[in-house]
Parts: structure tokens; sequence; C-alpha cells
């Protein structure tokens, strides 16, 4: 078989992609979705006597993926352009001719199209949520055993004042944890049984129309809508978003991670086993293998936000060519997620935190890093604003002269008629200064703790 994208590619899947969720949506599962939609609307006709006893029973017997001829379908699913004619014509052909007269009773073929892929879409979120609790339990891990391993913290890339590591990792973790409650409601709203007829007021059944829809959604467990839903694609648009958000989160982490482990910095390194992040010329190299994927996903994903919302932009009782948008769309983003995932996972599970390092950069510039510390040490005699003025002029005069903070404080009359050396020495310590970083990683841990997560 030729594969042309990456999420199928024999070279390339496994990089982009999970084979469990790569399976969920393959033609197989995809089939077997759309069977499973059919039985089940047979048994909520047959349960409410729209349909003879015994017919549901006799069309699931036959409602097998490897009794479809694919190849036959295919070739009439080119001729007619709708992808549930075909499989209907091969229920009806394998089953008995008089239970073939109630195969798809009532239906559309976006009905049944559907409510598969919402079958497909609840079994891909159970794999991301083991894959989110299984990145939960990872952070969790990570923010409590460095709770108090003291960093440099970095605005606009820049030395700003001490943290820890333990609170850049709790924050990723917060993050992460609202993802995981935002997700009940987004199932509530996008695993909806979608089940309308033709123009979605199931007028080919009358009185019973929505009796066969309250069956149809308790045989299947899922959400029963109030009303047909072909055009409202905003619960879809939800759940993409949502992917999308998940997915940013992991980018911005997997970014963050690579800028640490650029040779200058080297807080953190990806895990390492020979020959992994090696270069095709440059024998040393140990480059960043999982991060430029973690974020080459998050940025294409964003897009299938954008295209998702196209998909919501639909004319009349059915659309000329949404739902086909959306068959692209909803595929390619589970997959990509279960990449991201799997990338982030085996990244933080196996994360090397170079301590020394960062305590080696917490030297970095001369200890100007604590010059807020300094600031706030002489604030309490002289007030904030004239503190700030002196430490900046203190500042500005080791950086010009090649003095350390600690030199130039020492020099400045200023400072030594407010401090003594020892004084000095307490403000320019880094663990000094990290306020209340600990309690804040401690709050989110018992988050994670609550939700399940390790802690």
């Amino acid at each position: 078989m030729v594969y042309s994208l990456a999420i199928d590619s024999l070279y390339f899947k496994d990089m982009f992609g999970t084979s469990a969720m790569r399976s969920l949506f393959s033609d197989e599962c995809r089939f077997r979705s759309w069977l499973e939609t059919e039985v089940a609307l047979a048994r909520a006709e047959s349960l409410l006597g729209l349909i003879p006893e015994g017919v549901a029973e006799k069309i699931a017997e036959v409602a097998k993926v490897e009794l479809l001829d694919v190849a036959v379908m295919k070739e009439e699913y080119e001729k007619v352009g709708f992808p549930i004619l075909p499989l209907v014509h091969q229920l009806a052909k394998i089953c008995d001719p008089e239970s073939a007269k109630y195969i798809h009773w009532g239906a559309t073929t976006q009905d049944i199209i559907d409510t598969g892929m919402v079958l497909q879409m609840r079994a891909g979120l159970c794999l991301i949520e083991q894959d989110i609790d299984q990145l939960i339990n990872s952070l969790a891990n990570l923010a409590q055993k460095h709770r108090d391993t003291v960093m440099v913290g970095r605005t606009f890339q820049q030395h700003a004042a001490p943290i820890t590591f333990g609170f850049k990792v709790a924050v990723w973790l917060d993050e992460v944890l609202r993802h995981r409650e935002r997700l009940s409601e987004v199932k509530r709203r996008a695993l909806v049984c979608q089940f309308g007829g033709a123009v979605g007021t199931l007028s080919t059944l009358g009185k019973d129309g929505l009796a066969v829809l309250k069956e149809l959604s308790k045989e299947l467990k899922l959400e029963e809508p109030a009303i047909s839903w072909h055009t409202a694609r905003d619960g879809w648009a939800e759940l993409i978003f949502w992917l999308s958000m998940l997915c940013t989160t992991l980018t911005k982490i997997a970014s963050e991670v690579a800028s640490l482990m650029r040779t200058e910095v080297d807080e953190v390194r990806e895990p390492y086993q020979q020959g992994r992040g090696g270069s095709s010329t440059m024998p040393q190299k140990r480059n960043p293998v999982s991060c430029p994927i973690i974020i080459a996903i998050g940025n294409r994903m964003r897009d299938c936000v954008s295209s998702q919302l196209n998909a919501m932009v639909q004319d009349h009782e059915r659309s000329v060519a949404t739902q086909p948008l959306e068959w692209l769309i909803i595929p390619e983003a589970f997959v990509l997620t279960s990449g991201s995932l799997k990338h982030t996972n085996h990244m933080l599970a196996g994360l090397i935190v170079n301590e020394e390092r960062m305590r080696e950069n917490l030297e970095m510039g001369g200890g100007l890093l604590m010059a807020e510390a300094v600031m706030m040490g002489l604030a309490t005699h002289i007030g904030r604003t004239a503190a700030h003025k002196l430490v900046q002029v203190v500042s500005n005069r080791a950086i010009d002269k090649g003095l350390t903070l600690r030199e130039a404080l020492l020099q400045e009359p200023g400072v030594t008629s407010i401090l003594k050396e020892i004084e000095i020495d307490q403000l320019l310590d880094p663990a000094n200064y990290i306020g209340s970083a600990g309690e804040m990683v401690d709050a989110v841990l018992a988050r994670a703790k609550a939700q399940g997560g390790q802690a």
C-alpha cells in the first residue's frame, strides 16, 4: 500500500501518533461503529414494536465487519458519493430478506456517520484520559521531588528572580488538571447521539420518533439531544478546541524543556539512550527528540481548530461540504493528540534534572538576580521608591565595572549604612527569596491527589 500522510506513513506514523489511536480511527473501526449504530437502532425500534420481534437480533448476527465485502462497498461509494448506502446494501445482502427490510429504518446517512464518529471519539477519549492521568502523575512526582530545588526564574527570557523547579512544574500540572476537569463537560456536549432522519424532524417515524431517539441513546450509552444537530457542530468544535488546548499546553512544556536543554543553560535534559538525538554530521550532539514532535503537533492542532470552526458554518438542514471536512479533521486531531501525549509522557517520566547546573546559573551575572530581594530589604528602611533607585544605581555600577552585586553593594555607603554585611548576604541567598513557592506547589499537589493523581 502507498502511504502519503505522516500519521499513516510506515516510517513516520509512530512518531506522530499511537497504534492504539490509529486503530480506533481505522476503516475497520469506522465500519464497526456504523454497524453498531445500525444494530442499536434496530434494537430500539424492536423494543418499541416498530419492527417485528427478532429482526434486530438477526441484523446483529450479520452486522460484522468481517462479513462485509469492502471492495464492493468502495466501488459503490465512488459511484454514489455517500458512504452509508453501500453499507446498508451489504447488510441487506447478507441478512435474510424479511429482516433486511428493516435495516436503517427511519435513519439518514448523517445519523449513522455522526453517531458512529461519536462512538469512535468516546473510545479515543478513554485512551487520552489514561495518558493524561499518567501525565498528571509524572508532573506531580517532579513537582514534589523538586519542591525546594532553587533555580533561575526568567521573564522575557532574561534572569528575573529565583523560583523552584517544583514551582515551574506545578504551574504546568495546574494547567493539565484544568484540562482534565474540563473534559467531563466537553464529553457531555460532544458525545451526543444523532438521529433525525432526512431533515432532522424524524418524520418517517411519525409520533414515535422521539421515543426511538431516547431508546437509541440509551442503547449506545450516549447523551440524548433535545433536537437534531445535523447542522449544529459546536459540540464537536468544543472537543477539537479542547484537544488543541491540551496539545498547546504540551507544546509549552516541550518548548521550555528545549530551551532549558540549550548548551548555555543545561538545566534539564530529555531521557537519553545511546544514539538518541544524534546528528548525521556532529558526533557530540544530543539533540531534543520528543520536543520537536510535540511542538509540531501543537502547531498543527491549532490549524485543526480553525478547520473545525469552518465546519460550524452550515446552510439549511444539511451543508454541502462540512461533513467531509470533519472526516479529515477529527481522526487526525485524535491521532496527533495521542502522539503528543506519548512523547510528553516519555520525556517527563525520565526527565534529567541538573540541580548542580541550576545552582551555577543562579550565580551567573554576579548575583544580579537578587537585586529585587536587596531592594525589598532596603525598602523597609527607606521606602520602596528610594530603594529601587539606589539598587538600580548599584546594579548599573556592577554591570559597568564588572563587579558582583555583593561587591558593588559593599562599596555603596547608602547600603552599608543601613544593612550589615551578614544581612546583605542573607538577602543575596536565592533560597531565601522564593516566597510562597513551596506552599503553592503543595496546593497544586493536593488538587492532583484529589483528582486521583499521585502526590
